[in-house]
């Protein structure tokens, strides 16, 4: 087969492989920060006014992130809150980065021969590289969990990047491709924040491929790399307030604290790109706490650092693996703590690749073109793994469930659970997890709140009650915690108690049609017709269509006045 069909197949057999490992996922959910992203996030809503997209307001998940953003609205344009376009989406974008790394590594390749001495090897090992990287099941959480494309658009754009700069180099004529390559990393600084790397990481690439060392590279190529740093100005703007998303320090942990975490982390990272079991949902905010338990991983990443180094140092291709490797786990393992989720699966969507090209490049050391039979089949038996992690995904109830049995001590995992379990009516088992969720974090409000309403559910409105007041002191402004008190008083008759905590419920949180509701029924019950009404008719400017209040007023009958 001659070397242009072989690209071709190549890619068309990443594109099928690919499609074939995530084919599950069309069906599936969408799910926790899902509903924040999407289902509850206005500015996602509505395509027009664009500026509505591009610029959310201070608060809203997708801030500072127009890119991910406009095609998140795009999206909701398409199937609104069906999860289909959401997940068919983030596989294109899956699909079109595993090509585009495809497409770096067999240009990269030819800089650096080696063991490929030929292009079909370099072709076929580009194509290993590709295979392995696409299907591993590392990958999932950035493909399948919907609000990960952060993570996986991100990428493609970081990966667009560096391959428009190998075209622009390779091409008589590189002012297009670098033009595009500006642009890719223009946009990935508009999607998420790890981006800021890249003009550093392709400058590395040059130096270590195409130039004969920094000096060199800025000097012939100083208008592209003005470009590229332009690109952090507009980071910079975006960027600004990130601690509102539980990022930076000053939340609650020390830096070297959060630093002897991410020792452990980027090492788990690495054991699970070569054994990827058991992957985990969410780690939990548990960090590290001590110098000893801590001490082995740092000595681990202090050689690989260390290793990586030197090789850069002699310009060789490990050396720029290790860089990619490090430079792109450096922004959230090291350099900008994220507070409430330390270690998180979907980081290790880029650096991955580094991994996966370290292999094909050892095993073609090795055994020439016949290590291609054997990384095939690890490619295959990484997409089976792939294909039966995605089924974790099916539903909100298996993934949690998934992650307290990894995570039995994280109590997010136990909170999300219970949720989920309740939203499926099954009280009992979502009063279990809450309950847990309390032993471990006992002065969580949401923790006792979600315990309260189940037990509430399962008719056991007295120990909903007691729950309630263990932890709702007189003086609370928790408007939740109130109605949820006047629910369980609701249901064990105690009518006047009840209509006193639905008021001071709605007193504060005007905007709770629910409460107003519950009110308005409490009242009726007691007798008091009048104000009854002025409660049910006042909930539909809060909800509108509200079917409990038409039910209350046609309880009350028509007004005296209309008699």
């Amino acid at each position: 087969m001659p070397v242009a069909a072989l690209r071709w197949a190549a890619a068309i057999v990443i594109a099928v492989a690919v499609a074939a490992a995530y084919r599950g996922t069309l069906a599936g959910p969408l799910i926790y920060d899902d509903h924040v992203w999407i289902t509850r996030n206005p500015s996602v809503r509505r395509l027009w006014p664009i500026g509505g997209v591009l610029s959310p307001p201070a608060g809203s998940p997708v801030r500072g992130r127009p890119v991910l953003s406009l095609s998140l609205a795009l999206n909701h344009a398409v199937s609104g809150d069906g999860a289909w376009s959401y997940h068919l989406a983030n596989l294109g974008i899956h699909i079109l980065a595993a090509l585009a790394l495809f497409g770096i590594a067999t240009r990269t390749l030819a800089w650096r021969p080696g063991p490929f001495p030929s292009e079909r090897d370099r072709v076929l090992a580009a194509f290993a590289v590709a295979l392995l990287w696409a299907l591993h099941p590392l990958q999932t959480e950035s493909v399948t969990y919907v609000s990960q494309r952060s993570e996986s658009l991100m990428g493609l754009l970081y990966l667009m990047t560096l391959y428009c700069f190998i075209r622009g180099v390779q091409s008589p004529r590189p002012g297009a491709w670098h033009v595009l390559s500006v642009s890719a990393c223009l946009l990935g600084m508009a999607t998420k924040e790890v981006m800021v790397t890249a003009p550093l990481v392709v400058l590395a690439y040059d130096r270590t491929f195409v130039s004969t060392g920094f000096r060199e590279a800025l000097r012939l190529r100083w208008r592209l790399y003005l470009g590229l740093a332009s690109t952090w100005l507009v980071l910079g703007w975006l960027a600004a307030g990130l601690g509102g998303r539980g990022v930076g320090l000053g939340l609650g942990f020390t830096w070297w604290a959060y630093g002897l975490s991410e020792c452990w982390a980027v090492a788990h990272y690495l054991l699970l790109s070569v054994w990827p079991h058991p992957l985990v949902f969410d780690y939990g905010t548990s960090l590290v706490g001590s110098v000893g338990a801590a001490l082995p991983w740092a000595l681990v990443l202090a050689a690989i650092a260390l290793a990586a180094a030197a090789a850069f140092l002699r310009r060789t291709f490990a050396g720029f693996a290790g860089v990619w490797f490090l430079a792109i786990l450096a922004p959230a393992s090291g350099v900008v703590p994220v507070a409430f989720q330390p270690m998180a699966e979907h980081r290790m969507y880029l650096p991955l690749a580094a991994v996966a090209a370290l292999v094909v490049a050892g095993a073609w050391a090795w055994l020439g073109r016949r290590s291609l039979a054997p990384l095939l089949a690890a490619a295959l038996a990484l997409g089976i793994l792939t294909g039966l992690r995605n089924g974790d995904y099916r539903s909100e109830a298996a993934i949690w469930g998934d992650t307290v049995a990894r995570r039995p001590s994280n109590p997010r995992a136990r909170m999300a659970l219970g949720e989920a379990l309740a939203r499926e009516g099954r009280h009992a088992g979502a009063a279990e997890q809450f309950c847990a969720a309390v032993r471990l974090d006992p002065g969580s409000l949401e923790a006792h709140r979600e315990l309260g309403l189940a037990l509430f559910h399962m008719g056991r409105a007295g120990d909903a009650l007691e729950e309630y007041r263990g932890v709702l002191p007189p003086t609370s402004d928790s408007a939740p915690l109130h109605y949820d008190t006047a629910l369980a008083l609701d249901g064990l008759g105690r009518i006047p108690e009840a209509i006193a905590e639905y008021t001071l419920a709605m007193r504060l949180d005007p905007d709770d049609a629910d409460a107003r509701i519950g009110l308005g029924s409490a009242l009726t019950r007691a007798g008091r017709a009048g104000e009854a009404r002025v409660q049910f008719e006042a909930a539909p400017a809060l909800r509108p269509g509200s079917s409990e209040a038409r039910d209350g007023l046609g309880r009350l009958g028509a007004p005296p006045a209309a008699r």
